[in-house]
């Protein structure tokens, strides 16, 4: 039991729910287009966990080799899972566990290929070219939050609807855009508090080229635009009525926002902030992935 608390630590399975939410909204875009096929959107759901599961290990994998997890402050959101750092489990097997969930997903997107056409495939390549280089370049680069909006938002969401209908929509489109935002300010909310190790293991991402206060502001910029975003969308038919549903988590977006616009240098305030931002996240996607389904059926 203990060895499996370790592992289950080791992939922030808590944090997987987002793969789950990612793939309930493409799917529930595709319900008023086309019959659904459950398999189709139970297997979707599987692919993506292995590969979050696969980011999240070979990052961690990284930066235990980097030195990064070593000089982090940990948080419930961010800093690593101690895992590796702790010798709670040897650093080969969570490369092994990692590489193998990235050989197992992509088999699952061969089989996206054949069964649907090949119109999928420069999204699949784009996914896992997101996961396998996001540790060793990407991060390195300041490239890492538009690839996580990217791998884990805009791209999940078009893929787990593309699955269903065999082409790409606007409708789908307009929820992905939503979903690559969130995920692109996930990733840049966390990356406050592991400022100073980041520096120390080579990383560049967009707190240090932007700094902290300029970096903060975009977070609150990019949250407001989002929201924009989706009531541009229902205004003009690409998201129903019903989507305006998601718009209910502004009151919890407001918490990491005003952090990040004013206070980014408050510590007594981020952890609060990092799990309003989280629940922004899911609540806001899983939302609007129902106001689709009922403009569907009411």
């Amino acid at each position: 039991m203990t060895r499996l608390v370790y592992w289950l630590k080791e992939i922030r399975a808590p944090f997987l729910s987002l793969s789950v939410v990612l793939v309930f909204l493409g799917t529930a875009v595709a319900v008023g287009d086309h019959p659904v096929h459950l398999g189709r959107a139970f297997l979707a759901v599987i692919g993506l966990i292995l590969l979050h599961v696969s980011v999240n290990v070979l990052n961690e994998y990284g930066d235990y080799h980097s030195g990064v997890d070593f000089h982090t402050s940990p948080t419930p959101f961010s800093g690593g899972s101690g895992m590796l750092t702790g010798g709670f489990i040897e650093p080969s097997h969570a490369r092994s566990v990692g590489y193998l969930c990235f050989l197992v997903s992509f088999v699952i997107g061969i089989y996206f290929v054949w069964v649907t056409n090949l119109l999928i495939l420069p999204l699949l390549l784009v996914g896992a070219f997101s996961v396998y280089s996001y540790t060793s370049f990407l991060a390195r680069h300041a490239l890492g939050e538009i690839f996580a909006g990217l791998g884990l938002g805009l791209l999940p969401v078009l893929g787990a609807y593309f699955v269903q209908t065999g082409e790409y929509g606007a409708s789908a489109f307009a929820a992905s855009v939503a979903a690559g935002i969130l995920t692109f300010n996930l990733l840049l909310i966390n990356e406050f508090p592991d400022l100073e190790a980041d520096i120390r293991g080579g990383r560049k991402n967009l707190v240090m080229t932007l700094g902290l206060k300029p970096a903060g502001r975009l977070y609150s910029f990019l949250m407001a635009a989002m929201y924009v975003w989706i009531v541009v969308c229902v205004a003009s038919g690409l998201i129903p009525l019903f989507g305006l549903l998601s718009v209910l988590t502004l009151p919890i977006a407001w918490k990491p926002m005003r952090w990040a616009w004013s206070r980014v240098g408050s510590k007594d305030a981020l952890v609060p902030a990092l799990g309003a931002n989280v629940t922004t996240n899911l609540g806001t996607q899983a939302l609007l992935g129902i106001g689709f389904i009922l403009s569907t059926f009411l």
